[in-house]
């Protein structure tokens, strides 16, 4: 007959990893309970108990050299001050830590839960990867002016050099031979507008304005070429100042 080899309390070992097993199980349905998530999505910590009649705290919020006073529920967490915070300094709620008797405070905390009493003082203080990231983002968007203002400039250049063109079109479809010169210097001075695009870094919609821009050059030139075939063509008129003798 088999025996079941016991372990050294006398119990039998498949006994104490039921047990063991249990425990762990009971342990991390401890955790979970200390949290519960709220219909907005924010995970906080799981009262316990009847909760007290919630009061109005005046806090008081350190952040820099400014200081700040608000009205908070005695009930509310970090995370809803974060919220009134971003109201007064512009930061958004992932931008901000809140210090507490000298420890971070997480978002989902209730502030009566934590000893915060009326009157207490919080310290507010900017994260230090959303300084780098506005850092980023300013020099991005210095970039996209700057590409916009220069765009801008060249298309005011090709508003009058456009008209410039249409102007010579019409002389020629009228048969009036315009000066070779007239056209070449004018295809020169687009050229130049072509480099000016050329050397702007855009990205996003001012690369679209920038192709935009370019192929306006484009059909400028390409209608001077055209031109500058017809315009050998025509004729010169020949104005005399002999009269005919009656």
């Amino acid at each position: 007959m088999m025996k079941k080899k016991l372990n050294n309390y006398g119990g039998s070992s498949s006994s104490s990893r039921t047990r063991e097993t249990t425990s762990s199980i009971h342990t991390r349905e401890e955790e979970k309970s200390e949290w519960e998530m709220r219909p907005g999505g924010m995970l906080v910590q799981k009262r316990t108990g009847t909760p007290d009649t919630p009061v109005a705290l005046r806090l008081r919020i350190a952040y820099g050299a400014l200081r700040y006073d608000i009205y908070v529920s005695s009930m509310a967490t970090f995370g809803e001050v974060k919220k009134v915070m971003s109201d007064e300094t512009g930061l958004k709620v992932e931008e901000q830590r809140v210090i507490y008797r000298g420890k971070e405070r997480e978002n989902g905390e209730y502030l009566d839960v934590c000893g915060v009493k009326d009157r207490s003082k919080l310290v507010l203080i900017q994260d230090a990867s959303s300084i780098e990231r506005r850092y980023i983002q300013m020099r991005i968007n210095a970039k996209i002016k700057t590409a916009n203002r220069s765009i801008n400039n060249v298309s005011l250049e090709l508003d009058q050099l456009t008209d410039q063109v249409s102007a010579i079109e019409k002389s020629i479809s009228n048969g009036v031979k315009v000066p070779e010169v007239q056209i070449i210097t004018l295809i020169e001075m687009l050229m130049r507008q072509a480099i000016k695009l050329e050397s702007i870094s855009a990205e996003g919609d001012a690369a679209s304005q920038k192709i935009l821009q370019g192929k306006r050059v484009q059909k400028c030139v390409e209608t001077l070429d055209l031109l500058k075939t017809s315009n050998a063509t025509i004729k010169p008129v020949v104005v005399t100042t002999k009269w005919e003798s009656f």
